[in-house]
């Protein structure tokens, strides 16, 4: 399904990046593409922090009051916000009171050609929530399903700290898989898939030389 690229092209994302690369699969429409990110991290990154001098991080609230241990923001047409009032989609920062800033041509790029390689061609992401993690946050079992459509995948690329992220099935009493992601992996899943539950343990201390003491997650879905 992944086909392995012409190095010399010079597009980054051309296929299979390096020999070193897998698939691994998690479910029925679930898979981790391994190290499909890693030739662009160092753009990602870059290009993160562009977006958040325009749309900083920032901890929002759940619906219960209780603030976020990981930071927050987003790109794209649609950005996923959480407060008091519930969980949505706002095509206006709350921060700010701007348009979140528009999703970079890379992050569109390997979105597309992420949920291709997995099985979804024709993904076309209008929302990149991008989740900061630093040691001990972590992100409990939740399903997506603030999108209108769920006929279209979620692409969910980890850059920086490696973390274990559990995938679990459509129950939340369902006994998720736990799988090891390191940076420049990227997770797959729709389908029979799209409504599994999912998480992030509390994150390991340590530092890397792309982001430091942090681990950056880009999730992007098609919310409107």
């Amino acid at each position: 399904m992944i086909r392995r690229g012409d190095a010399a092209s010079g597009d980054l994302l051309s296929g299979l990046p390096h020999a070193g690369a897998a698939v691994e699969t998690l479910a029925d429409g679930a898979m981790v593409l391994r190290r499909f990110a890693e030739p662009a991290a160092e753009e990602l990154v870059k290009a993160i922090h562009r977006l958040a001098a325009a749309a900083p991080f920032r901890h929002m609230v759940t619906p219960g009051g209780h603030a976020m241990s990981l930071a927050t923001t987003n790109c794209g047409r649609l950005g996923w916000v959480t407060d008091r009032a519930g969980y949505r989609y706002e095509q206006i920062d709350p921060l700010t009171r701007r348009p979140w800033p528009s999703l970079p041509d890379v992050f569109h790029r390997l979105a597309t050609r992420a949920a291709a390689a997995g099985g979804f061609a024709g993904f076309e992401p209008d929302a990149c929530l991008i989740n900061r993690y630093e040691p001990g946050a972590r992100l409990s079992m939740h399903q997506d399903r603030n999108e209108r459509d769920f006929g279209a995948p979620i692409v969910s690329v980890s850059l920086g700290l490696p973390a274990v992220f559990l995938f679990g099935g459509a129950r939340r009493a369902d006994r998720p898989r736990r799988v090891r992601l390191e940076s420049g992996d990227v997770v797959v899943w729709g389908g029979p898939a799209r409504l599994a539950f999912h998480g992030i343990e509390p994150l390991a201390d340590g530092h890397h030389p792309l982001t430091g003491h942090h681990r950056i997650n880009l999730t992007f879905r098609k919310a409107g």
